[in-house]
């Protein structure tokens, strides 16, 4: 799968989103089984609130290289949180219905430290957490071991931001549980000496740490959209939607710093061979438009075990679109048109428009293998420096080389649609 035939190192960053999460779950069993990752090694995880939890049990498995036992973790907690006993399925219709009619009806805010529940909510979280992970025998990383775990938190009293490093501390279930003190939900956490609330309140996911592995490339596992279709009106969209863009502030704020030292190194305005070195950012997101469900608020405290299965598969499906994106950037990098000829289907329609040559709509294997080989890896070339986003579809950055000299470029996207594990249309043009 990689181009150069050699070993890469791979960070992963997992966003937090309630019951949502069970998406990121679904991505990591489909990246971490029957030897899906190989040519890459996993040097890093990270998360927040449930994407903690999902990053957790992934590292703990891969301390022992076990991808699959990762997978089987993941999929009997997500099992365990699901509502199953009548009691768990009552509990959970009516915590659903508590929150749809929340817009219509003015109901009791109740604090965490005044319901025992919250308590009792927090201690049956810590038993599925030590059921799966014996903490009694994680100690701090030594130095050079991989992959590292960060956990996303928030000091309620200093205000400071944490991410608990398992190369400086050892990795405890009080850690988990902090990171996912929802506030309105759970009192908050102790740990060491520090008070500490939900890492959505943060950094969701922590993603600079993970810099000091060294990865040569960093994933994102997000849940919360980056794009909405419709303005939030009611009092609880509007409240799921800030909360949504201010966990993805931070996020891509901190993508940004990487992105834009990857440009610097491009365009030689930092040495390559100092203190930076150039990584690669790719985005995995919850398709909302592709998840046969309703995704509402609400629904980010559905239990459901249909709801929660459904999460896990659509995770794994997109989990194999992403790894096959991968494989279709690897041939076009290498020039090698006959392996990109393999990634298309038979009604497969390429779509080029400004900035990008030959303007219009090639159909059938033999146009599309003549653009191919007239612009694909010569003229146009995936830039590296920009983030490659799998969300409705694929998207990369590609620049468009005009003549013959390396300065002389123009930007667009490059846009590929999957079905059936093949492109469905690749569109190169300005928008993605």
């Amino acid at each position: 799968m990689n181009a150069q035939d050699e070993t890469k190192r791979v960070a992963i960053a997992c966003q937090g989103g309630g019951s949502h999460t069970a998406f990121t779950a679904g991505v990591l069993k489909g990246l971490l089984r029957n030897n899906q990752l190989e040519g890459y090694e996993i040097v890093g995880l990270s998360g927040t609130s449930g994407g903690a939890v999902c990053a957790l049990l992934a590292w703990y498995a891969l301390l022992d290289g076990d991808g699959e036992r990762a997978a089987e973790l993941l999929d009997t907690f997500w099992e365990d949180n699901s509502a199953t006993s009548p009691q768990e399925m009552l509990a959970n219709y009516w915590t659903l219905w508590a929150s749809k009619v929340q817009d219509f009806l003015v109901t009791p805010a109740v604090s965490p430290y005044s319901n025992y529940f919250s308590v009792l909510g927090l201690d049956e979280f810590r038993r599925m957490l030590k059921r799966r992970v014996d903490f009694q025998k994680i100690q701090v990383q030594p130095e050079g071991s991989y992959p590292m775990l960060l956990v996303g938190a928030v000091d309620v009293l200093s205000g400071e931001f944490r991410a608990f490093n398992s190369q400086r501390e050892r990795i405890s279930a009080e850690m988990i549980l902090a990171s996912a003190a929802i506030p309105t939900l759970f009192r908050s956490v102790q740990v060491g000496k520090g008070t500490y609330w939900d890492g959505l309140f943060s950094q969701n996911p922590p993603v600079k740490e993970l810099v000091d592995v060294r990865p040569d490339e960093i994933w994102v596992i997000q849940i919360n959209p980056k794009k909405y279709e419709d303005e939030p009106k009611t009092v609880a969209e509007i409240a799921d939607r800030r909360n949504e863009l201010s966990g993805n502030l931070s996020l891509y704020q901190e993508l940004r710093f990487i992105e834009k030292i990857d440009q610097m190194l491009e365009d030689g305005l930092l040495p390559r061979d100092g203190k930076y070195k150039q990584i690669v950012v790719r985005i995995i997101e919850l398709s909302r438009s592709r998840f046969s469900r309703f995704l509402g608020i609400a629904s980010k405290l559905n239990r459901d075990p249909r709801f929660i299965k459904n999460l896990i598969s659509h995770g794994e499906a997109r989990a194999e679109e992403f790894l096959i994106a991968l494989a279709f950037e690897d041939a076009w990098r290498s020039r090698d048109y006959e392996a990109m000829m393999g990634f298309f289907a038979g009604d497969t329609e390429l779509v080029s428009s400004k900035p990008f040559p030959d303007g219009g709509v090639y159909r059938g294997k033999e146009e599309i293998h003549t653009f191919l080989q007239k612009h694909m890896g010569e003229d146009i070339r995936i830039d590296l420096t920009r983030k490659q986003v799998a969300r409705n579809r694929v998207a990369w950055t590609g620049r468009v080389y005009l003549n013959e000299d390396p300065a002389d470029w123009a930007e667009g996207s490059v846009d590929a649609e999957f079905r059936n594990r093949k492109i469905k249309t690749l569109r190169l043009g300005t928008e993605a």
